[in-house]
């Protein structure tokens, strides 16, 4: 595999790893008052039907993303998702335990479906319209998040510099996403300068928003 399907690769794996630590805990919340024969199918089941709804709204993310300047408002909004994950703390204690093994399931699918946007938005915008590199970022990364999600959980509150690591992913993403829009580089194509260094702007500009935001609350690092 060549560095041009590499690299989307890894930043799709980067992105769900990222922002999948939420998810995980939905899984867990979801299925903890099942019995434990069923814990493990509730999860399986469950993340399987969430997996694929998160293919086919990545498919339909990237068909919208052709619409003239959406890949912008795409981007811009993607830049505020990279904020909103410095500086937010997403709560999940109003998702119900399911107490049967379809509940759980509904439960686990619904949840993802509606916390998994900025999933399905960041990761369209990294695909490069390609959706076997989407299928294959989320075979690999899902079972890591739902197996590791303690782990992974415990890392990022540990070491909050990965919560800032995965924020510049995602205003990486949303850069090339606002320079790929073709409505828009009209624009810009006569000023080569902005191409090289927009990406690595905006990645120092988000990050360093982030952390002066969170040192003003006293929660920087």
């Amino acid at each position: 595999m060549n560095w041009d399907l590499l690299e989307p690769l890894l930043i799709i794996i980067s992105i769900d790893i990222i922002l999948g630590g939420d998810n995980a805990v939905v899984i867990a919340l979801a299925s903890r008052n099942l019995p434990p024969e069923q814990r493990n199918k509730a999860i399986i089941l469950g993340t399987g039907l969430a997996i694929a709804a998160r293919v086919l709204l990545t498919m339909v993310a990237l068909y919208l993303l052709q619409i003239p300047f959406l890949q912008l408002v795409g981007g811009l909004l993607l830049f505020y998702i990279a904020m909103k994950l410095l500086t937010d703390n997403v709560e999940t204690e109003n998702i119900k335990a399911g107490d049967s093994l379809a509940i759980a399931v509904k439960t686990i699918v619904f949840a993802d479906i509606v916390m998994g946007f900025d999933n399905v938005l960041a990761i369209a915008g990294a695909s490069h319209n390609n959706i076997i590199l989407v299928i294959i970022g989320l075979l690999v990364s899902v079972p890591i998040i739902v197996w590791g999600s303690r782990i992974i959980l415990v890392l990022m509150d540990k070491f909050p510099l990965l919560i800032y690591f995965g924020a510049g992913i995602l205003a990486y993403t949303a850069a090339e996403m606002i320079m790929e829009d073709r409505y828009f580089f009209q624009y810009i194509e006569d000023y080569p300068f902005i191409h090289q260094w927009f990406s690595v702007v905006m990645v120092i500009v988000v990050i360093t928003l982030g952390y002066l935001f969170n040192k003003k609350k006293g929660t920087a690092l």
